[in-house]
């Protein structure tokens, strides 16, 4: 079974690396990040002594990986030091490289006889790291392994490709599709325009939600969210306020409402920065929105390479090009080949249907091009589209033996 197939844990993982070898984050923290959906890594690039283990020991320390090969017998001895600190902290020894001790039978045993709980073998797979962070997460059984919703974010790769009007219409797509809890969040602390799109107001904000983040309740979350027509929507800001600039972390908030909801779907304001990734890194999927203009693919190659960079890899990202004309910009095949990667959708240009939709601030009807193109994108990302696809083919072979049998 491989990483993607696998169930995700959620919530925060504050993860720390200790040792020489700074390979082993860049290598390990991708394969990670398949499985905990939202990842914090700190590194210290040596072996700390005590007073700074005194200020790398936190209580929320979740997990600790150690290079144990780089200084075998400095990282042994680290072992029992970090309990002293943290007593219940899984430890996973990182085996192998270029070290004199490599990665034999004694080692191992020399690693968890100090009270590591666990060990990691260079060159890292997948199954190796997923059984490992399994074992983790039994050895903390107060952490939460399920959760309700699935979290789309919809992301733009350049300014001004739509992708707040696909995250509003898919939105309405799920109630469509039978959801009964649904959020949409506008999570853009810059250029939030939810509210214009659906031409609704409130006195409260998204920063409300992170700065009473630690008392958050039923009764404070429905305050601060507006429902139109059957679906929850928290705003952004009408205007900057202080703090906006250092927003760094939207864990607090997906993981509310991943407890919430059925289906939550972010509006983000684009790639770049600590707030952006986080929601690259705890959403399930990742919409990532372009239009077939040069300028645009081009954003996308950059897009595409900086997620990869910070760990969010191509398999969670779902390319949709948006207001395609086959008569304008780039064609289907060019686009493809371009930037090396499929197209998960093409959303076709109809403008009359879609300011028809933004004047009256609903979503864009059914019976359109636009409106048709985005059921079937919703049905695609709901796997209503295989599910269809399988009883079309199912009916059409019973209809073949019933020929064949009269």
């Amino acid at each position: 079974m491989t990483q993607t197939d696998a169930s995700k844990i959620y919530g925060t993982w504050n993860t720390l690396f200790l040792g020489p070898n700074t390979k082993i984050a860049r290598d390990l923290g991708p394969l990670l990040s398949r499985r905990l959906t939202s990842l914090k890594k700190e590194e210290f690039h040596g072996y700390p002594i005590r007073h700074q283990l005194a200020d790398l020991m936190r209580p929320d320390v979740d997990v600790c990986f150690l290079d144990a090969t780089s200084e075998i017998d400095t990282a042994l001895a680290l072992i029992p030091e970090l309990h002293r600190f943290h007593p219940k902290l899984p430890i996973v020894a990182i085996l192998g490289g270029t070290g004199p001790g490599g990665n034999g039978t004694d080692l191992v045993l020399r690693c968890l006889r100090a009270g590591a709980s666990d060990f990691l073998i260079q060159p890292f797979t997948e199954d190796q790291v997923d059984a490992a962070v399994q074992k983790i997460h039994r050895l903390q059984p107060g952490r939460q392994s399920a959760s309700r919703a699935k979290v789309f974010c919809v992301m733009p790769a350049k300014g001004g490709c739509g992708a707040s009007t696909i995250a509003c219409n898919l939105a309405y797509q799920w109630k469509r599709l039978g959801s009964k809890d649904i959020l949409l969040a506008d999570l853009d602390p810059l250029a939030g325009t939810l509210s214009f799109l659906l031409k609704i107001k409130s006195n409260f904000s998204f920063m409300d939600a992170l700065q009473r983040s630690g008392d958050i309740d039923g009764d404070l979350w429905k305050a601060m969210i507006v429902n139109r027509q059957g679906v929850d929507v928290l705003l952004a800001p009408e205007s900057m306020v202080d703090g906006m600039s250092e927003l760094s972390d939207t864990t607090s908030i997906i993981d509310y409402s991943r407890a919430a909801y059925d289906t939550v779907i972010l509006d983000a304001n684009g790639v770049y920065g600590d707030w952006n990734l986080s929601q690259a890194t705890n959403c399930d999927e990742l919409i990532l929105v372009t239009t077939n203009e040069l300028t645009s693919l081009q954003a996308v190659q950059r897009a595409l390479t900086y997620l990869e960079m910070h760990g969010v890899g191509r398999w969670k990202v779902k390319l949709v090009v948006n207001r395609y004309d086959k008569h304008v910009g780039l064609g289907r095949d060019v686009i493809a080949t371009a930037l090396h990667t499929d197209i998960y959708c093409f959303l076709p240009s109809d403008y009359e249907a879609l300011q028809r939709s933004l004047m009256e601030g609903k979503q864009i009807p059914a019976s359109t091009t636009l409106g048709k193109a985005m059921s079937g994108l919703a049905d695609r990302l709901a796997g209503r589209e295989e599910t269809a696809k399988k009883s079309s083919s199912l009916a059409s072979l019973k209809s073949l033996f019933s020929r064949t049998s009269s």
